[in-house]
């Protein structure tokens, strides 16, 4: 009777182990389920995500490429080359969105999450390793980065006072968006999770200031040449690679850093910036 009931019990956990998914598995659905909760978070909040990420771009290009013209003040020169400056301030704004952007959309929440909400408890208890909870963030970032990128496109064909002219290298534009907006998101995570909570906020006085005035958002990195020991004390900040592969992929006929350093700079940048994320992201959960 009792080798009967052991026969039976086994296969009956057999039967149910069957029935269990793989780990692997579980851990990708789980994935998958917390980033389309955040798109759907997102997309119930577009009155706020909109405003929020169209307000800097369109701004900088108002400014710098509609106002300064308009009362004779214009940035670069007068006629063409104040053209060549709107066209030149594209490929900056574009790479200064996503920073922000990566920043805003994954730094910022954090707070809350880490926070009076303990939104971060019910992530954490996903079927999955802390690090794909930590990484579903930096793919979410990496998205509404995307977002942020595209919308600089009708910005520039609008507001500038003078002509943008724009020559897109599609693969180069296609290959170097994704990486900088993954680069800009594991950017967010890592500051997200190495400061305290309470002086996230000051992360706009002490790093986001000197990251986007020492960008090369407003000049090509080359131009720096005068100014020896700035021109190399930047390669330390990522937007500059952002802001030099976007003009490369837009812009003809204006010097910028060899794409080679661009990519791998990227590439490094965003192996770098993932790995402390998600150390940090695990230390501050099991604390």
């Amino acid at each position: 009777m009792t080798a009967a009931t052991s026969t039976t019990t086994a296969t009956r956990l057999e039967h149910h182990e069957h029935q269990f998914r793989p780990a692997s598995v579980a851990a990708r659905t789980a994935f998958w389920a917390l980033l389309v909760r955040d798109l759907t978070v997102l997309r119930k909040n577009l009155k706020e995500f909109i405003p929020r990420t169209i307000m800097q771009p369109l701004l900088l290009m108002f400014i710098f490429t509609y106002v300064f013209p308009k009362i004779g003040q214009g940035v670069g020169g007068s006629g063409q080359q104040e053209a060549a400056f709107s066209t030149l301030l594209v490929a900056g704004v574009v790479g200064l969105s996503i920073i922000f952007q990566g920043i805003q959309a994954v730094a910022l929440p954090m707070v809350q999450e880490f926070g009076y909400t303990k939104e971060i408890e019910d992530r954490v208890l996903a079927p999955m390793p802390t690090s794909m909870v930590a990484l579903g963030k930096i793919v979410s970032g990496a998205l509404q980065g995307v977002f942020a990128a595209l919308i600089v496109f009708p910005v520039a064909a609008i507001v500038p006072a003078t002509p943008v002219h724009l020559h897109i290298n599609w693969p180069v534009l296609l290959t170097l968006g994704p990486l900088a907006c993954f680069t800009a998101a594991a950017l967010g995570l890592t500051l997200g999770t190495r400061f305290d909570p309470r002086t996230v906020p000051m992360l706009f006085g002490i790093v986001v200031l000197p990251i986007t005035f020492l960008g090369a958002i407003y000049y090509p990195w080359t131009s720096l040449s005068p100014i020896a020991w700035l021109k190399w004390a930047v390669l330390v900040n990522p937007l500059v690679y952002m802001s030099e592969g976007f003009r490369a992929a837009l812009v003809k006929g204006v010097p910028h850093m060899q794409l080679i350093w661009v990519y791998l700079g990227l590439m490094l940048f965003a192996s770098v910036l993932t790995y402390l994320g998600i150390d940090g992201f695990k230390k501050r959960v099991i604390t």
